[in-house]
């Protein structure tokens, strides 16, 4: 298959045609290299499409890959290519800082513009972020007040059982001593009457001498 041909300028020869030659030498012939059409390298300068790289040893419009395909004009493309791109980033690069130094007064002005909306939104970034930071610490004390009351609260519920519980301990205690207290005398009253009655119907002095 046989691509289309386009060829690229050589290096020119000047031969002056008025001057007679002194003497008969052999005429130098510079044949120009002719490399196919693969991309319009102006074309995609100018446009924003990206520019995609050939492989050397698969040209496009070829369906089969063979080592012999690989041509200069493959790598020319990709070549061009790279140069595209670099200047495409230079241009990038350096359309930054021209307007504001070496562009016309609306220029100017418009790079100032964009430099007060800039600083304007980062403002209001700045702002919406304290507020949301305000916002979070107030939550987040909010949380830590709840906490700790539950807390206090808690503990002090826990004071009161603790204390209700150590009370009825107490007045159990203090009744189970009364009532012991009670049995004891009781028992004691019991035992002296029942000495009584014994001392009564058996006494130990008959003759009464002891009265």
């Amino acid at each position: 298959m046989k691509l289309p041909a386009i060829s690229i300028a050589s290096t020119p020869v000047c031969i002056p045609h008025n001057t007679p030659p002194a003497r008969q030498t052999r005429s130098l012939v510079v044949t120009p290299m002719t490399l196919p059409i693969i991309s319009d390298s102006a074309q995609l300068w100018t446009g924003s499409q990206a520019i995609p790289r050939l492989n050397p040893l698969h040209p496009p419009l070829v369906h089969k890959r063979i080592v012999s395909l690989e041509t200069p004009a493959v790598h020319h493309h990709n070549h061009q290519r790279t140069l595209i791109m670099q200047r495409r980033e230079h241009y990038r690069y350096h359309q930054g800082w021209r307007k504001p130094f070496y562009g016309t007064n609306n220029e100017r002005e418009e790079y100032r513009k964009e430099l007060r909306e800039h600083l304007k939104r980062q403002i209001e970034e700045k702002c919406v972020a304290l507020k949301l930071q305000l916002a979070s610490r107030t939550k987040e004390a909010e949380y830590l007040c709840e906490v700790d009351r539950l807390a206090i609260t808690g503990e002090k519920e826990q004071r009161m059982q603790h204390r209700q519980a150590m009370t009825a301990y107490r007045d159990e205690n203090k009744r189970l001593m009364e009532q012991g207290w009670r049995d004891r005398a009781l028992t004691r009253s019991q035992e002296a009457l029942k000495e009584r009655e014994l001392l009564c119907l058996n006494p130990i002095n008959w003759s009464g001498t002891l009265k």
